[in-house]
């Protein structure tokens, strides 16, 4: 029996895949989390073997969560599971130590087999975010570039920002700048939309 854990902060998609994963006969649903932050301590507990997992949810993202319980716990494997089909989502995924990455229009016969591929050992990644991660490359941004757009991204004035971060006005417009003209954005707003668009934040 292959023990899986689900991770998804909405409750009627956590509900929908246990549902579909009940007619398995070798897959189990051991455990349901709906925050980043209650992955490590709840995979402790149960022991899956494989953990499906959202990228966005509260408090915790499910890239930093892989990272997490993936030092934590190396025998479990994680395959990540969202509605966010962008490529560097799925870069950073499996740079975080993910197994696989799969979308959740994917067939529910696909899921199960995509578990039971991961739990062996073998790496199942979507074949089109696959390739569209080629032809995307690796995210241009710095990893302070990407901050700053994330904190951007929630609002407010580069002054805002910049109490956010604890950063000078000064530094906040640097990589401001820069990460404008990485993404060929013609301002803050665009920048931060093709960043996210590009799952690079």
């Amino acid at each position: 029996m292959i023990k899986v854990m689900l991770a998804d902060d909405q409750a009627l998609v956590r509900g929908g895949l246990a549902a579909l994963l009940s007619f398995e006969s070798d897959l189990e649903v051991v455990a349901e989390v709906g925050s980043g932050d209650d992955v490590v301590d709840v995979a402790r507990r149960t022991r899956p073997d494989v953990v499906l997992m959202d990228v966005e949810m509260p408090a915790k993202d499910g890239i930093t969560a892989t990272a997490d319980v993936t030092a934590a716990i190396p025998d479990v494997r994680v395959l990540i599971v969202t509605t966010f089909g962008r490529p560097g989502y799925l870069r950073r995924g499996l740079q975080a130590g993910a197994a696989g990455f799969v979308v959740k229009d994917t067939p529910a016969r696909e899921l199960a087999a995509a578990i039971r591929r991961v739990h062996v050992g073998l790496r199942v990644v979507d074949p089109s975010l696959a390739a569209d991660s080629l032809v995307s490359g690796e995210s241009p941004l710095t990893t302070r570039e990407s901050e700053v757009l994330r904190e951007a991204r929630a609002g407010g004035t580069v002054s805002d920002v910049a109490k956010r971060m604890f950063l000078s006005e000064g530094t906040i417009r640097n990589h401001l700048s820069s990460a404008i003209g990485k993404t060929g954005a013609r301002n803050r707003a665009e920048a931060v939309t093709i960043a996210d668009n590009n799952g690079w934040l």
